[in-house]
C-alpha cells in the first residue's frame, strides 16, 4: 500500500485522535483516515450521480 504525507491542522488531528484507540471507533489514525476518504468519495459519487456527471462505467 502506498504511503502519502499530508499536513493537517492540529485541531483536526486532535478531533481525529478522539476517535482512535481503545475507546475510539478506529484502531489507528491510518484506519480512520482511510475510512474518512472512502466516505467522502462515496458522497462525491452520489452528488455526481445526481447531476449526471458519472460515466456509465463508474456506476
Amino acid at each position: 500500500m502506498p504511503k502519502i504525507s499530508v499536513e493537517i491542522p492540529q485541531e483536526l488531528l486532535d478531533d481525529l485522535d478522539d476517535h482512535v484507540g481503545d475507546d475510539g471507533k478506529f484502531v489507528n489514525r491510518s484506519d480512520a483516515i482511510r475510512a474518512s476518504i472512502r466516505k467522502n468519495l462515496d458522497i462525491l459519487d452520489e452528488i455526481d450521480d445526481r447531476h449526471d456527471r458519472l460515466e456509465a462505467d463508474d456506476q
